[in-house]
């Protein structure tokens, strides 16, 4: 016998990707030069093009931006960059430009913390071994739930959309750790302080089997939308043994027969420009190179 593997570190179960993050935007210039310029992702340049929405591609994930009044996550988005030391620059650039706003960043060890210009907070991460291959990606949406919250909120996940979900600590706070894709998780945090008022923001998940969340969904009085052949909407996260209602976040639900799975993204090197460009380098890839 050869080398022994963890075997079961490899899988996904039922939820196989965290798509996009949707959160209303009130001005799109704004939200150009935060997204795009300071944080160096970007623009997708196939689909939503206009003026009324902005999609932003972060390796094989997405931020949805509508134009309307501003959306704020209970919490915050984690994603991995390639370089902190690039990104601080560029933050630092955009900083005049959104003075007068909630804009902020500050750095930390192995991360930057940035609050965009209505109040969302960001954590930039350099890769590192926990994120896998990823070098530049949607790594998780943390989320601050009620205290006592985060037990029922896996067994929903385990029992409802049929996925891996665990309760373990997280920032010295008990926490629900939802599987959604590859080194992707859903983090649902115990505060003990009032949360916000819920505000509409959503996120998508593509899932493998599609038809028994569901049915387990619409027996209990939970689809909020149904949008269409390959995807519904659902709101309310419950406690699958008291039906109890634990947390509310729209969740688009997609099959793996949606026409958008898996649509390559582009990713641009933000470090080219027309002053120091060098030919072959406009892309910057979503991951490392594996090796065995």
């Amino acid at each position: 016998m050869g080398k022994q593997f963890n075997r079961a570190a490899e899988d996904l179960a039922n939820v196989v990707g965290l798509e996009h993050v949707n959160l209303r935007a009130p001005d799109q210039r704004l939200a150009t030069l935060f997204y795009i310029t300071g944080l160096g992702f970007t623009r997708d340049p196939y689909l939503v093009t206009g003026v009324v929405n902005m999609w932003v591609n972060v390796g094989r994930s997405q931020f949805h931006l509508p134009t309307a009044k501003p959306q704020v996550l209970r919490g915050r988005v984690g994603l991995v960059v390639p370089d902190l030391k690039y990104l601080a620059k560029s933050l630092k650039a955009v900083g005049p430009e959104l003075r007068g706003t909630k804009f902020a960043f500050r750095s930390g060890t192995g991360h930057i913390d940035v609050t965009c210009p209505w109040g969302n907070s960001i954590r930039c991460h350099r890769p590192h071994a926990k994120f896998g291959a990823t070098m530049l990606g949607m790594a998780y949406v943390q989320l601050d739930v009620p205290a006592g919250a985060a037990k029922g909120i896996a067994r929903f996940y385990r029992d409802i959309l049929g996925t891996t979900a665990t309760v373990k600590s997280f920032e010295k706070a008990p926490a629900a750790h939802v599987t959604v894709g590859y080194h992707q998780q859903l983090i649902f945090r115990e505060s003990k302080g009032r949360l916000p008022k819920y505000d509409g923001h959503h996120l998508q998940l593509y899932v493998n089997n599609f038809s028994q969340p569901y049915t387990k969904l619409r027996d209990r009085g939970l689809i909020t939308e149904e949008s269409g052949q390959h995807q519904y909407r659902f709101r309310d996260i419950v406690d699958p043994d008291s039906g109890e209602v634990l947390y509310a976040l729209e969740h688009e639900i997609r099959s793996m027969t949606h026409p958008l799975y898996a649509r390559p993204l582009i990713n641009r090197n933000p470090a080219q420009t027309n002053a120091a460009f060098a030919p072959g380098y406009d892309d910057r890839p979503w991951a490392a190179p594996y090796t065995m």
